[in-house]
């Protein structure tokens, strides 16, 4: 069950508190006695940034604020807070915390952001030695916040969970059918509209990126179109999502090799949980922003019908592709996407996918690669949004002289580039599939993760849900 934010300025004698104070104040504080301050004074002198006080009754817990070069370092610092003082909560196994400012600077929002996120947990499938968190409630008791900043931080941080739970679910459970019941499940609970469409309709459409993708499986593929149209929407155009939805990726007859390039292939459909996270915060935040969401989905086996390296495939659009590695997939299905997108004359196409492991090289996990042509404009804002959630952007150019990477002989292009440039020749493939202003984030280096990273945890991250959240409803405002 995901944590519960709530607000109340009030808290109570016997409510275990988090005081979010600057260095120079905490020793100050009127709700400490002398012999606290004492105490406290003693562990700010030994650097504690984090100090625990047991009044038996009740616990308290002084963050010390980190002084930041900028605000946006600030806040990081207190979401890198809340994951350490959440290891605290566990061990003195507390059930509901409070958290109040003194620093007057809505500092409380980004202390409960990284203790909600850090306090996540995916125990679905265990059945001995689950340990579930004991903490249940963050309280917000800051005057600096109001009710609605802690229901719309409620929502966001659920959309993040119902992320990683999608992206953490395994393939023997997630097939590309259940993951539109997902879908469908979803947008009851958010109050936004789903259409599937199955294996005959995404025929009609001549998706023969999607189709030749899904021809060594078993299982259908689905085409996943959401929507969320509020009454008095600010776009008369829609912004459109695209997520990359490869529910698990073996590399089909370009098999990938083994040990753990394969193991975590059930992640490869992060880019498609993500953008139903954001539509998912979105609807329950009720911004008046028309949003859609297409999630083409599949997984990629090699079946004895699937598609070969040498194939040549038409395209939604028409156009023809000549592959020549079947790993390189989601490039496919995304295209598919992508020319469909066409249809609904939009402000703005975004793109989510675990494409390349190139990107991932590039820049690590501590980043999203990113290529645009959009505009200075729309990158900015993103890159502004990504610094003020710590989900920055790294952008990529998409010069005119990486097409000669992905001409092909005998076809209007071919699926791969070659060794260098290879998430870019990527973006370049996505590119030919748009008319609009479009970006492409590829989320490979953040959306899975092996070892634990601070308040992203371990395994599935949520990566790229606030970033995109964020900016739409900023544009809503």
């Amino acid at each position: 069950m995901p944590t519960q934010l709530k607000y109340n300025t009030s808290v109570g004698k016997n409510t275990d508190v988090a005081l979010i104070v600057r260095a120079d104040q905490a020793t100050a504080l009127a709700e400490l006695s002398p012999e606290e301050a004492g105490y406290v004074q003693r562990q700010l002198e030994a650097e504690a940034k984090i100090i625990a006080l047991n009044r038996y009754t009740q616990r308290v817990y002084v963050v010390v604020a980190a002084d930041a070069k900028t605000e946006n370092a600030a806040r990081e610092a207190l979401r890198q807070a809340g994951y350490t003082l959440l290891k605290q909560l566990k061990a003195d196994k507390v059930e509901e915390l409070a958290i109040v400012d003194r620093t007057n600077s809505q500092a409380s929002l980004y202390l409960a952001e990284g203790v909600y996120l850090s306090n996540y947990q995916f125990q679905k499938y265990k059945t001995k030695n689950s340990k579930p968190s004991p903490l249940q409630t963050i309280i917000l008791a800051d005057e600096n916040v109001s009710e609605q900043d802690v229901t719309e931080l409620q929502n966001v941080l659920d959309a993040v969970a119902i992320t990683r739970d999608l992206v953490n679910e395994p393939n023997s459970h997630q097939s590309a059918t259940q993951l539109s019941e997902q879908l469908e499940e979803l947008g009851r609970a958010a109050g936004f509209k789903t259409e599937v469409l199955d294996e005959l309709q995404i025929q009609s459409l001549k998706m023969g990126g999607l189709l030749a993708v899904n021809q060594g499986s078993e299982e259908p593929p689905t085409f996943n179109i959401l929507e969320w149209k509020p009454e008095g929407a600010k776009n008369s155009k829609p912004y459109v999502l695209v997520g990359k939805g490869v529910v698990y990726d073996t590399g089909g007859l370009s098999l990938k090799p083994t040990p753990q390039s394969m193991d975590y292939m059930k992640s490869d459909m992060a880019g498609a949980a993500a953008v139903a996270g954001v539509l998912y915060a979105l609807a329950k935040n009720n911004v008046p922003l028309h949003v859609i969401v297409l999630i083409p989905a599949t997984d990629n086996r090699p079946g004895g019908k699937a598609y070969s390296p040498g194939d040549v495939i038409t395209m939604h659009n028409g156009m023809s592709v000549e592959v020549l590695n079947t790993d390189a997939e989601g490039r496919l299905i995304l295209a598919d996407a992508l020319s469909f997108a066409q249809r609904y004359k939009p402000e703005l196409v975004i793109d989510m996918a675990t494409l390349t492991g190139a990107a991932a090289r590039a820049i690590g996990k501590e980043g999203l690669v990113a290529m645009s042509n959009a505009g200075e404009e729309v990158m900015g804002a993103l890159k502004k949004t990504g610094e003020e959630v710590h989900e920055r952007i790294v952008e990529f150019p998409l010069w005119e002289e990486y097409k000669k990477h992905i001409e092909s002989d005998i076809a209007d292009i071919k699926n791969l580039g070659g060794a260098e440039a290879g998430a870019i020749s990527a973006g370049v493939f996505l590119e030919y599939f748009t008319n609009y202003p479009w970006v492409h984030f590829d989320i490979a280096g953040t959306a899975y993760l092996l070892g634990e990273d601070s308040y992203r945890g371990k395994l599935a991250t949520g990566s790229g849900v606030r970033l995109v959240y964020n900016y739409l409803s900023s544009l809503a405002k």
